[in-house]
């Protein structure tokens, strides 16, 4: 498999198929923002736990929040209670998302400690009896994201492959470490391409060390994936679609350069603005300062004291400072 500029999941035609990850703490509104302007397949808003939905926490909605730009986009849900899964699903799928996915791969221990998230590798059963409620209840394409396994004694994606399929779900997205690893050494790619071969109508996408229009050339080829799905290599990278594309289609694809970087800092920096006070501003910022200075003259430098402003002007006046020497410099 390899790139299609018209990429079916379910009832949905997508415009490719690649697709960014939900990436909890991460994927916000302002990340989507930047992202959207180079039109992936698809994006996700951070995962949100059924429970939550369905008691209507107001924090959660918050985080569900996206403009008619981000389209097409999908909610990803965390639980374990099946209970939960219809109603969760059916407020997702009412407040406009194209794709509901079930979260089976978050490896955290507030997540893991219920069952839910990769928890949920240690029940295939339940995943399956989950994503089942949530076909049922709603219109829209539903899949499921998983890990290969719990720990090495426990690989088992292909058998939660063929329980997704059975339940109904459209597509499985498999990130090649276990729930042990977490993020630690390389992710393995050979079980995806186990589970791809396995797979009859199920779309099978890949995931994990995706970081460069290379590695998603390499993994296409090694995993014969439907689809792929970019997770850390969208921090700082929001237009890593776009040079994915490309490369596939053999044209040069596009490097940004230091100044392209840090006025791309200076434009998500100006989203937060827009959706949050001036002490979440400066919080965002150390979150996400590093993703986009990496590499550029004496970055350490600029980090540590973008990470110990104390206002919204100062930030500006660094990143201000930052870009005038960057432009006079080259």
């Amino acid at each position: 498999m390899t790139l299609k500029k018209k990429y079916a999941l379910g009832n949905l035609v997508l415009p490719s198929n690649i697709l960014y990850a939900p990436l909890a703490g991460c994927s916000d509104f302002a990340f989507r923002k930047m992202s959207s302007r180079f039109t992936p397949g698809l994006i996700f808003c951070e995962m949100v736990k059924m429970d939550a939905l369905v008691r209507n926490d107001r924090g959660t909605f918050e985080m569900l929040k996206f403009s008619e730009d981000m389209h097409p986009i999908g909610g990803q849900l965390c639980g374990s209670k099946p209970e939960m899964a219809a109603n969760s699903a059916r407020i997702l799928e009412g407040l406009g998302f194209d794709v509901i996915d079930l979260n089976c791969g978050c490896p955290v221990d507030k997540v893991t400690k219920d069952g839910s998230g990769s928890g949920l590798l240690k029940n295939p059963e339940k995943i399956g009896e989950i994503i089942s409620n949530i076909v049922a209840a709603v219109k829209v394409p539903v899949t499921v994201k998983i890990r290969i396994g719990w720990d090495e004694a426990h690989i088992n994606a292909t058998e939660v492959t063929a329980i997704a399929e059975a339940a109904g779900a459209v597509s499985i997205c498999i990130h090649g470490r276990t729930r042990e690893q977490a993020y630690r050494g390389p992710a393995r790619w050979g079980p995806i391409k186990e589970c791809k071969a396995a797979a009859n109508k199920i779309k099978v996408v890949a995931n994990g060390d995706i970081f460069s229009p290379e590695d998603a050339e390499r993994c296409f080829k090694e995993t014969g994936a439907d689809a792929l799905l970019i997770a850390r290599g969208t921090m700082g990278n929001p237009w890593i679609a776009e040079q994915i594309i490309d490369h596939l289609e053999k044209r040069p694809y596009k490097i940004r350069t230091s100044q392209e970087s840090c006025l791309a800092l200076q434009e998500h920096i100006n989203e937060i603005k827009k959706e949050k006070t001036e002490k979440g501003v400066i919080l965002d910022t150390r979150r996400i300062s590093g993703w986009y200075i990496k590499g550029i003259p004496n970055a350490g430098e600029v980090r540590n004291a973008l990470c110990h402003a104390e206002s919204v002007s100062e930030i500006d006046a660094i990143l201000d400072t930052l870009l005038t020497t960057l432009f006079t410099t080259t």
